[in-house]
């Protein structure tokens, strides 16, 4: 069968400010003003028009904004354009006053989201503008996200004013733990959070805390009875506290622990909890964090193992859990099912399999099938497959010593992704065990080195992988040299609550063998 090329040049999506509408004839000046306005760099909030200000001299009024079929977006209510407008990057939110006149006072009534990133590059004139945009905005605010770490001592009182400030009344996301190198590194010794950081517990949605300690007599008073979304990275709290903060959490849905010291062991017990990720290594003295105990997770759908420290878990009760990731054969983590023991990606006992599994992430420094099949034997489920893979492995020799296997299993495998492929032997071995046996395989991306993506290396590759041969006649083989999947180092707390964290949906340019 002829290969079937295909490529996509799409870029990746970048956020653009909203493009400027032409205004009528004989506004050349006036269309001008407005471009310039929109291409330089975003105004302080104080600075920015007003409502006031664009009434006196108003223009004259862009196509479609008074009644044209050009502009139908204008037409929304002031609510649905305010929530459109909170949802952009702080500058191009502010950016939308300059519109139109229909524009000019909804950034001002629509819920302030104020992200520091990229408001400036000096660390003094950024605490400046983060001010302004709070004193000149009157709230509500939808999302604060800003490093207040550096702002301890006699400066203390900085980062007070901001949490107290009226635009962030009713807030429902706030981020206080991005380290930035624009500003000092974090203390060495963990400081308190801010007190006024603690006024939003009862209707924030997502909290994302860092580089700070929780005292027992804070942590242990805290309930937060709307947040589904918890982050704590480089944060010195005792177990207790940890396990009665989580319990004050009724509807906690992604919880992801990252760096922290304090405890050695979190218990999980939480009837609504569908996404956990752990990173337990801490450049912290003291207790360190180091066992992962489900006890009870009914809804618990994906578990993750972060970073590099040593990591001992046992799933007792997760009924529905279906992603699990990343088993590394660096990190001898680990993982028990009952009396089903994993260590790093060594399955040292099994006992009985885990049936509900289906979407696995492997990190194979030494890229090994022998691996691979175990842990398929643990998961017969298994449907969705991801790999790194930077070694050239074992020689992955398979068609004698896998028989049995390939006679007695199921294999359902529909997706594999595989990072660093290099086409050499060990690699075309392992990608042919697929290839040949996964009958029901729909997509395998691979992704190469760019000096590999030509032709010549795409037809090599077809005669190496017997695609003539292929067990699943539909299946299609991608070659991309852009990240095939989601690393888990990249993983945020929103990344918990997808359906397949790993999948990588950004546009990219491949070529497809069919």
């Amino acid at each position: 069968m002829d290969h079937v090329r295909s490529k996509r040049l799409f870029a990746r999506p970048t956020q653009r400010p909203p493009p400027a509408m032409e205004t009528e004839a004989g506004c050349a000046g006036s269309r001008k003003r407005k471009l310039a306005l929109l291409e330089a760099p975003a105004p302080a909030a104080a600075e920015l028009p007003g409502p006031e200000s664009a009434v006196d001299g108003q223009d004259p009024p862009l196509p479609g904004t008074d009644g044209g079929a050009g502009d139908r977006i204008s037409h929304l209510p002031d609510g649905i354009l305010g929530d459109i407008i909170s949802l952009l990057p702080t500058k191009e939110g502010a950016r939308t006053q300059i519109l139109a006149s229909r524009w000019h006072h909804l950034w001002r009534s629509a819920p302030l989201n104020l992200d520091h990133h990229g408001l400036c590059q000096d660390r003094k004139n950024l605490e400046a503008v983060v001010s302004r945009i709070l004193s000149a905005h009157p709230g509500p605010g939808r999302r604060f996200c800003a490093p207040v770490y550096h702002l301890h001592g006699d400066r203390a009182a900085t980062a007070d004013s901001w949490l107290q400030s009226p635009a962030l009344d009713n807030l429902q996301e706030l981020e206080l733990s991005n380290y930035d190198s624009r500003f000092p590194c974090p203390p060495v010794t963990p400081q308190l959070l801010p007190a006024a950081a603690f006024r939003f517990c009862d209707t924030l949605c997502v909290a994302i805390i860092g580089h700070c300690q929780l005292p027992d007599s804070i942590a242990q008073a805290l309930h937060f009875p709307k947040l589904k979304k918890l982050k704590l990275e480089q944060v010195s709290i005792s177990e207790s506290s940890l396990h009665t903060m989580i319990a004050g959490c009724p509807v906690l849905r992604c919880l992801l622990i990252q760096n922290c010291s304090g405890f050695r062991c979190l218990r999980i017990t939480s009837a609504s909890l569908r996404g956990i990720g752990c990173d337990c290594f801490s450049h912290c003295n003291g207790l360190q964090f180091g066992e992962l105990i489900i006890e009870n997770a009914p809804c618990l759908e994906r578990l993750f193992e972060l970073g590099s420290g040593y990591l001992d878990t046992s799933v007792i009760f997760a009924p529905k859990l279906g992603t699990l990731g990343c088993l590394s054969s660096v990190y001898s983590n680990r993982l028990a099912f009952g009396s089903t023991v994993i260590q790093g990606l060594r399955v040292d006992s099994l006992t009985s399999a885990v049936y509900t599994v289906k979407i696995l992430a492997v990190d194979l420094r030494a890229l090994s099938l022998d691996a691979v099949i175990d842990l398929m034997r643990c998961f017969p489920y298994l449907e969705s497959l991801y790999i790194e893979s930077v070694g050239p492995g074992k020689t992955n020799f398979w068609r004698c010593k896998h028989q049995e296997f390939i006679r007695s299993s199921d294999i359902r495998l529909k997706k594999i992704s595989w990072r660093y492929y290099r086409g050499i032997k060990s690699h075309v071995d392992f990608a042919t065990f697929f290839v040949l046996n996964a009958r029901v395989l729909k997509l395998m991306t691979l992704q190469v080195n760019k000096e590999d993506h030509n032709e010549e290396f795409f037809a090599q590759q077809r005669k190496m992988l017997q695609l003539d041969s292929k067990a699943s006649r539909g299946a299609q083989l991608h070659f991309t040299t852009d990240p095939s999947h989601r690393y888990i180092l990249d993983f945020g707390v929103h990344c918990l609550d997808l359906a397949d964290p790993f999948e990588w949906k950004y546009p990219s340019e491949f070529y497809a063998l069919s």
